[in-house]
């Protein structure tokens, strides 16, 4: 490589052309080498989880391709291999997207500090967010803790999103040949193949990011509002992962959805919509302003929680065994696909921590680790709000019965049939409460209980009512 000033443009959680500042800002200013490392040093406890790292292999195996094979790929602390770059080239500027999550904010501050005193200069940039946390705050400058006034009256009574921008030319990029590892090398995929089922389901990259929106805009965005609470139709976007990883930016995503304004049977499907990545906002606004969010409970009353410790319920709960069809059915799509339906998230999460009384810091890990769009500040937010320790929390006492929550969305069992297939026979009648069939409706079902599925590991009456006892034990 010709000893000549370059660019270094560092990918993140941006793994996409268009649409993309930093990438953009830096082609502008002159030829760039693309660059992304594996910070399996400074992430620790937030490394990604298994599902998580599937993606992001097949999303880099893709982001590769669209650079025409000009991404360099490095594995470590990225202050350290920056500054092995800048020792090896003629680095005149380094470019990059803000990341939002504390342990990276801490990262980052350090390593543009320390480049700047080496009069590198470093530009950042926001690809990732519709709005800055610090842009949408109250009059008196704190921040939101109500998602309602941070949406209606923070985020859409502030400027606009930005509108994209276009995909840069990429006929100036460079590769680091030396030094540059291979995606394996990398080591993202598991040893063994339990990812079968995801690779059936999902195409990591911006390519299919964008069959995603088109898919959903098309088929998905009429009754959005209504059916996405029915696990089994098509009115989720299934976007979640493409935007963690970049793949695509919310700006995208909202005017793209925004083209449909205009027909009236649609309006109120799309401001549901446009508020579900309001949602995704504020989330990220909670762990700004709140970055103890992943761990501490933001309502304290929260930490004198009577939590059982009963490890075999939780490892039920895990496995999708705890005899309660719409919970287990839940947890295996979740081991099957990496993802799991939001209507389920709730139900599944409203019945680990308040029926089997267990910790939300258990969910959390394993949605963490399970999850293909496992999200620091979405799954932070999103457990706490279910434990009912959150800012904008969902109240203790709204405990979800999941034989009620199977019977109203999933109707006619399609859903639970086909991730629970022992209870494929079953009249839909007893589908969602099986332990209350007569016996010659089990044996015409081949089910017999404690055998082919189990027999609930709590009793939903009971379980509520000490959840309720619990929960007044942190009123005093």
């Amino acid at each position: 490589m010709p000893k000549k000033d370059i660019n270094i443009f560092w990918y993140r959680q941006d793994l996409r052309l268009s649409d993309n500042p930093g990438l953009y800002n830096s082609i502008k200013n002159g030829a760039t080498l693309p660059i992304f490392i594996f910070d399996d040093e400074n992430s620790k406890e937030h490394i990604n989880g298994s599902a998580s790292k599937w993606w992001l292999h097949h999303s880099l195996i893709a982001l590769k391709q669209s650079l025409d094979n000009n991404l360099s790929l490095y594995r470590g602390d990225p202050k350290n291999i920056l500054t092995k770059l800048t020792e090896t080239y003629n680095v005149k500027e380094i470019f990059w997207n803000r990341c939002y999550e504390p342990w990276r904010i801490k990262r980052d501050k350090k390593i543009k500090s320390f480049f700047e005193e080496m009069n590198i200069s470093v530009n950042t940039f926001n690809g990732s967010l519709l709005w800055e946390p610090w842009n949408v705050v109250k009059n008196d400058g704190t921040p939101y803790k109500v998602f309602t006034p941070y949406y209606r009256k923070g985020c859409l009574n502030s400027e606009m999103p930005r509108i994209p921008i276009q995909k840069p030319k990429i006929d100036n990029l460079l590769l680091d040949k030396t030094n540059s590892i291979s995606i394996d090398d990398l080591e993202l995929m598991p040893e063994n193949n339990w990812y079968d089922e995801m690779e059936k389901l999902w195409s990591p990259g911006e390519k299919g990011a964008n069959n995603k929106i088109d898919v959903f805009i098309k088929e998905g965005l009429f009754n959005y509002k209504d059916g996405r609470n029915f696990p089994s139709g098509n009115n989720v976007s299934q976007l979640s992962p493409h935007l963690h990883f970049g793949e695509v930016s919310p700006n995208q995503v909202w005017y793209r959805s925004k083209t449909k304004e205009g027909k009236k049977e649609i309006k109120r499907d799309l401001d549901h919509f446009l508020s579900e990545l309001g949602w995704r906002e504020f989330s990220f606004n909670l762990l700004y302003h709140f970055p103890t969010l992943p761990k501490e409970n933001l309502q304290k009353k929260f930490d004198k929680f009577p939590w059982d410790k009963n490890k075999d319920a939780l490892k039920k709960w895990q496995r999708g065994l705890t005899g309660y069809p719409i919970v287990d059915a839940g947890m295996r799509e979740l081991w099957q696909t990496g993802y799991m339906h939001n209507r389920l998230r709730m139900v599944v999460g409203s019945f680990l921590v308040k029926n089997l009384l267990l910790h939300w810091h258990h969910g959390e890990r394993w949605f963490w680790d399970c999850l293909v769009d496992a999200d620091l500040a979405n799954n932070s937010a999103g457990w706490q709000w279910i434990a009912g320790s959150g800012a904008d929390a969902a109240p203790y006492f709204r405990i979800f019965n999941p034989v009620m929550q199977g019977q109203k969305f999933d109707p006619d069992g399609k859903y639970t049939k086909k991730y629970i297939p022992e209870l494929k026979d079953m009249p839909n009648k007893y589908l969602f409460n099986p332990w209350e069939a007569p016996k010659d409706v089990l044996d015409s079902a081949n089910v017999k209980l404690g055998r082919d599925y189990p027999m609930p590991i709590v009793e939903i009456g009971s379980s509520r009512q000490k959840a309720l006892e619990a929960f007044a034990t942190t009123k005093s």
